[in-house]
């Protein structure tokens, strides 16, 4: 019995969709080896795919564990992802770099804890929802799903690290829209929220300058050419440049002029527009939309709504920082330093997808599971 039901698990793996996913990991270490061969950062495409190879592993050990299981440990697991963003906090415990204190150093590796905590954070707001059984949410139900995600983003922001605190907010939104929000509560709630972010942005105590700065410079980035609007302008001739069908791999004068700043992690699809040109782009879109299609598949055979709530919070994660990334690219959008999943380097960042899949593949492995 035991045989057919490890059999049952293996044959209901989503192999579809890992295949997916590993095809847009070959492109993102042959884009970082292209992007990065005469730079400072050169060798870090044999990084990347370590962190992938982790990253595998996790999601196929997270894929044999009960995700109800999971469900149950989510508490002790919230408490400590709170205390490690506390310790980050603390000089002497976490480590500083690049103004932020955002890492936790273990040996040689840097841990940032702030990218862990999403898949904590799923989970729990999944389990939350669930436990209310669907139905109209009252606004007592709605705040303390706002403390639940609150306080990790309170404690993200004082690193500071904005780019992942707001990527902490699709979930909440995610969990409140499937959970039983109404139209009346949800107009309030924004209405509420435009107050307190203008309040914020008045202020000057929420927000540094050179986070104003970054904010704001993808409207008008001529006004700082050589500053605050450098590196968008430098990402949109990239992207120009590409024309159709791109310049060709270790071709991109931006990215092997090292005029493109980072173009291995914030920037990589810039760097990937220029080589590989408008095609290419829309190639890697068209990989991510159906990544994302067939997560939201996995999510309507959920065997119970937690399954539900669990893969359609990773849904819109990866679907903010996809948008905010790519639109940061293209100038739609400001630079907030949000990865684009599986394409940018970055060992937290491939750790938390590949986590967050493992986690859907053991929704969707058992969907037939009673």
């Amino acid at each position: 019995m035991s045989q057919m039901r490890r059999f049952l698990s293996f044959r209901d793996f989503d192999w579809t969709l890992l295949g997916m996913v590993l095809l847009l990991c070959a492109l993102s270490v042959f884009e970082i080896y292209s992007a990065t061969l005469h730079t400072k950062y050169t060798g870090f495409h044999s990084k990347q795919v370590f962190w992938i190879a982790g990253g595998l592993v996790a999601m196929f050990v997270f894929s044999r564990i009960d995700y109800h299981r999971l469900l149950d440990w989510v508490p002790w697991a919230y408490g400590f992802c709170v205390l490690s963003l506390a310790a980050v906090l603390v000089p002497g415990i976490g480590h500083k770099a690049l103004g932020a204190r955002r890492w936790i150093k273990i040996g040689p590796l840097l841990f940032q804890p702030s990218e862990w905590v999403k898949v904590v954070l799923i989970l729990a707001v999944a389990r939350y929802f669930a436990n209310l059984g669907a139905k109209s949410l009252t606004w007592k139900e709605i705040f303390k799903a706002f403390a639940l995600v609150g306080v990790p983003m309170l404690l993200v922001l004082k690193q500071p690290d904005l780019g992942t605190t707001l990527t902490y907010a699709p979930i909440l939104f995610a969990g409140l829209f499937l959970g039983g929000i109404n139209w009346r509560q949800a107009a309030i709630l924004i209405t509420a929220g435009l107050v307190l972010v203008v309040g914020a942005w008045s202020s000057g105590k929420v927000l540094k300058p050179y986070q104003k700065a970054r904010l704001t410079s993808f409207i008008n980035p001529d006004s700082d050419p050589r500053g605050s609007g450098y590196q968008i302008r430098q990402s949109l001739i990239a992207v120009g440049s590409g024309g159709i069908w791109g310049k060709g791999a270790e071709k991109g004068t931006q990215t092997q002029g090292d005029f493109l700043p980072i173009p291995h992690a914030d920037f990589i699809f810039a760097a990937y527009s220029e080589e590989h040109g408008f095609v290419g782009a829309i190639f890697v879109l068209l990989l991510y939309f159906l990544i994302l299609m067939r997560l939201i598949q996995n999510a309507q055979t959920a065997a119970d709504l937690p399954g539900s709530l669990i893969i359609m919070g990773i849904v819109a994660v990866l679907t903010f920082q996809i948008a905010v990334n790519v639109g940061m690219v293209i100038g739609f959008m400001p630079v907030t330093g949000i990865p684009l999943p599986l394409m940018s380097y970055g060992g937290s960042s491939v750790l938390f997808t590949y986590l967050a899949l493992g986690v859907a593949m053991n929704v969707r492995m058992r969907r037939f599971v009673n």
